[in-house]
């Protein structure tokens, strides 16, 4: 169900990274599809996360969301790893399961350091849901992007 290519771009501003260097074995491993991460620039504090592509916001959580595209497909945006384990703290939703949103639209605002004093990676998968391994352009990783810049093509 695909209408073309989809341009995603980058929720977040930092040095993308390959999914293989994420340290989860599932993002990693490319299990719930492909695509790359980024390292998030965290000397500024509190950072808003926002969405890589226009479309609903299908599932929102404090520290990951899912917004599927016009063509049907589903972007997953998950802010840090194991960051499900702070049970929102340090976390503020921007934006609500069910809201049609733009590409760049505010999700989640988070704080890093809330994150690095669990102990946890803030780094962010930007996931193709059920793309097939190594199925998403890998240009952008080693690059450093900012907010809204051109992530992949899926």
């Amino acid at each position: 169900m695909t209408d073309g290519p989809l341009a995603v771009v980058a929720p977040v501003a930092g040095r993308v990274v390959a999914l293989a260097d994420v340290p989860d074995p599932v993002f990693a491993g490319q299990l719930v599809g492909a695509g790359v991460a980024i390292e998030p620039d965290t000397a500024g504090g509190a950072t808003t996360v926002v969405s890589p592509v226009a479309g609903a916001l299908v599932k929102v959580h404090p520290h990951a969301f899912v917004v599927v595209g016009p063509d049907g497909r589903g972007l997953l945006v998950h802010v840090g790893i194991d960051t499900v384990k702070l049970d929102g703290r340090g976390f503020e939703l921007l934006a609500a399961e069910g809201d049609a949103v733009e590409q760049g639209a505010p999700v989640v605002r988070f704080d890093p350091e809330v994150v690095a004093e669990a102990g946890f990676s803030a780094v962010c998968p930007v996931v193709v849901l059920d793309s097939p391994a190594d199925s998403v352009e890998q240009a952008a990783v080693g690059r450093t992007v900012s907010v809204g810049d051109a992530l992949f093509t899926a």
